[in-house]
């Protein structure tokens, strides 16, 4: 119907064409694109992927994450259980590209691209640095004061209910105290590969024997399920907190403190200090972990927490920093669980895992690191919910990529914060820990 017609229509009517309006709800968009215009996207680049012409480095890692991240998240994000109670978009990105890899559906050579863009790149860095630094700068510094080291009693909940959990649950399908314990709840609470597994394969190495390698292939396991229950329960958890208000503070940690972000109009210029800021502070961070023995992230929220409570910083920094945390996490989420999906999701050894005793073992983990960081959050004035999912899951998941992983899937990415304390400094207190136990539970 022709604008003239609609406007004679109305006129005689009082009411606009309802075809019409229907047709406009109707829209379908995916990363803000109609349809037919992403799907020619999409086609351009698999034509391209597959005849081996998609342009090398960052370029092309990019447009394949960006394209196929944003389809399986859009696909995911509609598809009815899958977004209910699987982690919609977030578990779909990162599973669908593990499975486009291990199925050799995605040629070798962008696989190999995109490990590399991902690892020696730097784009999870990249990523994360952006969301620590922005969500810290814009958050009101009386939070970050109250938080302070509360914030470790639950993690020292979660830890005790993961190990309590795994161990009776682990009693019921006949595993012992020591493979419940040590095979199965260390490397899961441990703060994901490079922070957790791998070092945890060398303090095993060195206290019962065998090569790092012997362990790292019990350890791996364990890992990549407790990452897939993470997600999964953390999409949960964002449902009990919608149907039992009182539990959830929607993003706020801290009970009893309102906190409304303030408004600052949108700025190209600002955004590029924010992105200056977010790659300054990674570095200061990479610089203090050459003479301090603690995780470069771990130390950069620290810096970061310190400038903002200190007031150092100017406020058109604050502001820039917010604005390329916000620019960052709409764009690139789903191209990054799809990047995390190739290059740190080995699918064959979560499927060589799949028997019914780890399963319900380690689904034991992650239950009892839920339900001990969300008590003893609630004790310390923190909501439940957001204890549960920030010193809960993302002590439970596979470090930097899980908390992407779980925070996208439970919705509250202004979290990261405090899911990177977990997977830092916790990590670091599960390494610890595990040396302890050794010498008790052997």
């Amino acid at each position: 119907m022709s604008s003239s017609a609609e406007r004679v229509r109305k006129e005689q009517t009082g009411k606009p064409n309802v075809t019409s309006l229907n047709y406009e709800k109707k829209a379908i968009t995916i990363f803000g694109l109609p349809l037919i215009w992403f799907l020619a996207i999409t086609a351009l680049t698999l034509v391209s992927m597959y005849t081996g012409n998609l342009p090398g480095g960052m370029i092309g890692s990019l447009l394949i994450m960006m394209v196929l991240g944003e389809l399986f998240g859009w696909i995911g994000d509609k598809t009815p259980i899958l977004k209910t109670y699987l982690g919609g978009g977030a578990i779909l990105a990162i599973f669908g590209a593990a499975y486009m890899a291990y199925a050799g559906l995605i040629p070798d050579s962008t696989v190999t691209m995109i490990n590399d863009f991902m690892k020696d790149g730097g784009f999870l860095n990249f990523y994360i640095a952006a969301l620590i630094t922005g969500s810290i700068l814009g958050m009101n510094k009386q939070i970050l004061i109250k938080v302070g080291l509360k914030y470790f009693i639950p993690i020292f909940g979660a830890v005790f209910g993961a190990m309590l959990v795994a161990g009776l649950f682990g009693a019921l399908v006949g595993f012992s105290l020591t493979d419940a314990v040590l095979v199965i709840t260390m490397p899961i609470m441990g703060g994901g590969m490079g922070a957790g597994a791998v070092p945890m394969s060398q303090i095993y190495s060195e206290l019962m024997g065998n090569d790092p390698s012997y362990y790292i292939s019990m350890l791996v396991p364990a890992l990549a399920l407790g990452n897939v229950f993470a997600i999964i329960l953390a999409s949960m958890l964002n449902i009990l907190g919608k149907k039992v208000p009182s539990l959830s503070g929607n993003g706020q940690l801290l009970k009893g403190f309102e906190y409304k972000e303030e408004k600052s109009s949108f700025d190209i210029q600002k955004m590029g200090v924010g992105l200056l800021a977010a790659v300054l502070f990674f570095t200061i961070g990479t610089l203090a972990a050459g003479f301090i023995p603690l995780h470069a992230y771990a130390l950069m929220i620290i810096i970061v927490a310190i400038a903002k409570i200190a007031d150092i910083i100017p406020k058109n920094i604050l502001d820039g920093a917010n604005q390329w945390y916000k620019f960052v996490a709409k764009n690139w989420t789903f191209a990054l669980l799809f990047g995390i999906g190739i290059a740190y999701t080995d699918l064959g050894q979560v499927l060589e895992a799949l028997t019914l005793q780890y399963i319900v073992t380690v689904l034991g983990v992650v239950v009892g690191a839920v339900i001990g960081a969300g008590l003893l959050g609630k004790l310390v004035g923190f909501y439940p919910i957001e204890s549960a999912i920030t010193a809960g899951l993302c002590m439970a998941n596979m470090g930097g990529t899980g908390d992407v992983a779980v925070l996208s899937s439970s919705r509250r990415m202004e979290l990261m914060p405090f899911a990177q304390i977990s997977s830092r400094l916790g990590g670091a207190l599960i390494l610890l820990l595990a040396g302890l136990l050794i010498p008790l539970l052997m």
